[in-house]
C-alpha cells in the first residue's frame, strides 16, 4: 500500500509517517516501480504501536527504546517496566507544574473584574513578574 493508504489506516498524516521513517522508527519501505513507498502490514503494526505510544506522551527517543525492546525476543520485562516507570515519574512532574500554573491562572482570573475598565489584575500580575525578573539582573 502507498503512504496515503497507510496514513488512512493508521490515522497518521503522510508527513508524520515520513518523519517516523526519517527518525528510524520504521524501516524504510521498498519502493514500487512508480517510485512510491510501499508499506507492508509490518509497517502498519509498527505505526499503530508508535501512535499509541505517542498518545501516552512517550518521546521519539523513548519509542525507539520501546521498539527495540518489542523487537527483542529475549528482552526482560523489567527493562520495559523501568522505562515506563521513568516516564510515569516525568509525567507526574509535568502534572504538578501544570497544576501550579492552573492555580496561578485561576487566582489571576478571579481577581480580574472582566468589565470595560482598563484595569486588569491579570495584566498587573504579568507586569509584576516582569518587574521582578528585571530586578534580578
Amino acid at each position: 500500500m502507498n503512504i496515503s493508504q497507510a496514513a488512512h489506516i493508521t490515522g497518521l498524516s503522510s508527513k508524520t509517517i515520513r518523519d517516523y521513517e526519517q527518525a528510524g522508527l520504521i524501516a524504510a519501505p521498498e519502493r514500487g516501480a512508480n517510485g512510491y513507498r510501499q508499506y507492508t502490514a509490518e509497517h502498519i503494526d509498527t505505526l499503530h504501536f508508535i501512535k499509541h505510544a505517542r498518545e501516552v506522551d512517550f518521546s521519539l527517543a523513548q519509542i525507539a527504546e520501546l521498539l527495540a525492546l518489542r523487537n527483542n525476543p529475549s528482552r526482560a520485562s523489567a527493562d520495559v517496566k523501568a522505562l515506563v516507570g521513568e516516564h510515569i515519574h516525568t509525567l507526574q512532574q509535568k502534572i504538578a507544574r501544570l497544576r501550579a500554573m492552573e492555580t496561578t491562572l485561576a487566582a489571576w482570573h478571579a481577581r480580574c473584574h472582566g468589565n470595560n475598565s482598563p484595569d486588569c489584575a491579570i495584566i498587573e500580575q504579568l507586569n509584576e513578574h516582569t518587574a521582578k525578573s528585571g530586578q534580578l539582573g
